[in-house]
């Protein structure tokens, strides 16, 4: 499992330098909530690591970071992206839960790579953005592919495979409306 450790000293600098996103556990020893969340989240680190990195504060190793930050509970965390957070969660959540969460971000992550790698960007509406993204995970959890939520699948898996976002229609409808059927890329 990729797991750092981060403190003052070095937060900063590991999360703007990492090569992968880094799911951030702000902690400490005495709160059993936090010893609780952190077995679930190494469980996923390992599932997921070839995807993020874990990293770990103890908030006692890093009062300045909480602060910066606006931790005023625990567990806390925190996405982070090229240095940037992204989203978050307070409290002890179920694993399945953390999971649903975490594949909606690196989803968004995924689309936004792929729209600026081709001239275009991810919807500016972050809730149109989240619903598209629900909608994806949920038809591939039912088809086994992320069909686009805006268009009908019909069960034959040669003419559907043209509906797996991106979709095959994205880059004309772009061009011609300024933004996919669906709406989640955009001019």
């Amino acid at each position: 499992m990729s797991e750092i450790t981060l403190t003052d000293e070095n937060f900063e600098k590991e999360i703007s330098i990492a090569a992968k996103p880094v799911l951030v556990d702000f902690w400490a020893e005495w709160c059993s909530p936090c010893l609780t969340l952190g077995s679930i989240l190494e469980k996923i680190a390992e599932e997921y690591k070839e995807k993020i990195i874990l990293a770990k504060v103890n908030l006692d190793s890093a009062p300045l970071t909480a602060q910066k930050y606006k931790i005023d509970r625990i567990p806390f965390v925190i996405f982070f992206n090229g240095g940037k957070p992204l989203s978050g969660f307070i409290g002890v959540r179920p694993e399945p839960i953390i999971k649903e969460w975490l594949e909606e971000i690196l989803l968004i992550k995924e689309y936004e790579e792929y729209a600026q790698k081709n001239g275009f960007k991810l919807n500016p509406d972050k809730e149109v953005v989240n619903r598209l993204v629900k909608g994806l995970l949920e038809n591939e959890k039912k088809y086994g592919e992320r069909y686009c939520p805006c268009r009908r699948i019909i069960g034959n898996p040669e003419e559907d495979k043209e509906k797996i976002c991106p979709c095959k229609f994205m880059p004309e409808e772009i061009e011609r409306d300024g933004h996919c059927f669906c709406q989640l890329f955009v001019k």
